[in-house]
C-alpha cells in the first residue's frame, strides 16, 4: 500500500465494487434506501480518486510559487512514502530550490561586493533614469554633490542649480569641468539599457589635487629654466662690472684735470662693455619671448575648413622651401571637414612645425617633410612628418617645457606657444619620435 500506484489501483477496484453493489441494490426493491447511501459512498471515493491523483498538480503548483516568489526555504518530502517516483519528485525539486537558493546567495555576495567597490573608489558614482530617479549613489558623489539622501537627482536644480545642469547636460562619451572653491570635478558619463528602462551613469573625480602637483611641477619648471637663463646673462654682467671697476681703480691716472687710461686698458674696457651690452641685449630678448609666452590673445573662433589651412600653410612654405633639396608634401582626405578654430594662430602654429622640420632637415641630402589632415577616431587631427634627426628620448619630455631648446639659436618657446595655442582650442599637441627615422608632431581638435 505504499506505492502510489497500488494506492489508485485499490481505490478503483473498490470503487468497481461499490458500483457492483449498488447495481444490486437498485434491482431489490427492499433496498432502495440502501442503495441512496450507497450512492454518496460512491461519490465519496470518486471525489476522494481525484483529491489523491491532483497531489502532483498542486506539488507542482507549490513548486512555481516558491520559485516565482523566491521562497526556497521550504522543501519537499511530504509525501515520500507514496513510492519512489514521488520520492524522485520531490529530491528533484528540493535539488532546483537548492540551486535556487545557491544562486540568490552568489548574487547577493556579488553585489554587497560590487556596492563595497563602489563605496571605495575615489570616483564619484551616480546613476539616475529618465525621470530623475536616483539608483545608484557612491559616498564620495554625495560629498561632492553635498547631499546624503537625494532621491532624484531633479532635488539639485534649486540646492545647486550648476552642478545640476552639469550633470543633465554631459552627453554620453564625453566629459566636461565642475568647478568650486574646494573641488575641480571632470563629469563623465554614459547610457545603459536595464530591463528596457535608460539609466545615466555619471562618474565625478576631483582632478584638483593632481591638478595642483602638475602646476607646481609646471612652475618648478619653468622656474629653473627661467634661473638659468637670467644667470647665464647675470653672472658675466657681475664678474664684468667688477673687472671693469678694477680697471678704472688702477689704470686711471689722473692728470691735472683730465684723466688718462693705456691702450690696453682702454680696449679691455671697450671690449667688456661690448659683452655687457651684448648679454644685457640677450636678457632683454628672453624677457621680451617670456612676455609673448604669457600674453597669448584669445583665439576668436569660427569654422575653418581644414584644406584651406593646409593649402594656406603649403603655399607660405613652399616658397622657402624651393632654395633647398627637401622633398614637401601635403594632403587632406577631404574637402569638406571644418574645425572650430582661430585660422591664424593654428597657421602659426603649423609654420613653426614646418619650420623646425626644414631646420633639422638641413643636413640630410633626402630630407622629407609631411603635411597630412585627416579624420580619424572621431577626432580632426593635423601631422607634420620629417625623416630627420629626431629627438632624443631624453629630451622627448621637455620639448614642451618653455625656455627649454635643443638648438644654438632657439628661444625655446616655439612649441610651448604651439602646445598652448592648441590648449586654447581645446585640443592637444602630442610627439612621437623615432631618431633618424620619422618624427610626427599630430595637432588633435
Amino acid at each position: 500500500m505504499r506505492d502510489f500506484r497500488i494506492r489508485i489501483l485499490f481505490r478503483v477496484i473498490l470503487l468497481g465494487a461499490m458500483l457492483l453493489l449498488e447495481v444490486f441494490m437498485f434491482s431489490r426493491p427492499n433496498m432502495i434506501f440502501a442503495a441512496g447511501l450507497c450512492t454518496l459512498i460512491v461519490l465519496f471515493q470518486m471525489w476522494e480518486i481525484y483529491r489523491f491523483t491532483s497531489q502532483t498538480n498542486r506539488k507542482l503548483t507549490r513548486f512555481l510559487e516558491s520559485v516565482r516568489y523566491s521562497d526556497f526555504i521550504s522543501g519537499f518530502a511530504a509525501d515520500n512514502k507514496l513510492g519512489k517516483s514521488f520520492k524522485d519528485l520531490n529530491e528533484a525539486f528540493n535539488e532546483v530550490l537548492e540551486a535556487f537558493r545557491k544562486a540568490r546567495s552568489e548574487k547577493e555576495e556579488n553585489w554587497q561586493y560590487l556596492n563595497t567597490v563602489v563605496q571605495q573608489v575615489r570616483t564619484g558614482i551616480i546613476s539616475f533614469d529618465t525621470d530623475g530617479n536616483v539608483q545608484l549613489m557612491n559616498a564620495n558623489a554625495k560629498r561632492f554633490v553635498n547631499e546624503a539622501n537625494l532621491k532624484n537627482i531633479n532635488e539639485l536644480e534649486e540646492k545647486n542649480p550648476k552642478l545640476y545642469a552639469s550633470l543633465i547636460e554631459v552627453q554620453s562619451g564625453k566629459g566636461t569641468l565642475y568647478k568650486t572653491n574646494e573641488f575641480l570635478l571632470t563629469i563623465q558619463a554614459t547610457e545603459l539599457r536595464i530591463r528596457g528602462n535608460t539609466v545615466k551613469l555619471v562618474t565625478m573625480q576631483n582632478i584638483q589635487t593632481e591638478l595642483q602637483k602638475q602646476e607646481l611641477e609646471a612652475w618648478q619648471n619653468l622656474t629653473r629654466v627661467l634661473r638659468h637663463e637670467i644667470m647665464n646673462s647675470i653672472t658675466p654682467i657681475s664678474s664684468l662690472t667688477s673687472t671693469l671697476r678694477e680697471i678704472l681703480d688702477h689704470e686711471l691716472i689722473k692728470k691735472e684735470n683730465e684723466y688718462e687710461l693705456k691702450a690696453d686698458a682702454a680696449d679691455d674696457l671697450r671690449e667688456g662693455l661690448s659683452t655687457i651690452e651684448s648679454r644685457s641685449k640677450g636678457l632683454i630678448k628672453f624677457i621680451d619671448a617670456y612676455r609673448e609666452y604669457t600674453s597669448l590673445p584669445q583665439p576668436k573662433m569660427k569654422s575653418v575648413l581644414l584644406k584651406e589651412l593646409i593649402d594656406k600653410t603649403a603655399q607660405f612654405m613652399r616658397q622657402g622651401l624651393k632654395k633647398t633639396t627637401i622633398d614637401f608634401s601635403s594632403s587632406c582626405s577631404s574637402d569638406y571637414l571644418t574645425v572650430q578654430a582661430d585660422a591664424e594662430m593654428i597657421e602659426q602654429v603649423l609654420i613653426n612645425l614646418v619650420k623646425n622640420a626644414m631646420e633639422s632637415l638641413l643636413q640630410n641630402g633626402s630630407g622629407k617633410i609631411e603635411l597630412n589632415g585627416k579624420y580619424v577616431d572621431q577626432s580632426i587631427i593635423i601631422e607634420v612628418i620629417d625623416n630627420g634627426p629626431g629627438i632624443i628620448p631624453e629630451a622627448i619630455n621637455r620639448i614642451f617645457v618653455p625656455f627649454f631648446t635643443t638648438k644654438k639659436t632657439g628661444s625655446g618657446i616655439g612649441l610651448a606657444l604651439s602646445r598652448q595655442i592648441m590648449q586654447m582650442h581645446n585640443g592637444s599637441l602630442t610627439v612621437e619620435s623615432e631618431p633618424d627615422v620619422r618624427t610626427v608632431f599630430t595637432l588633435r581638435f
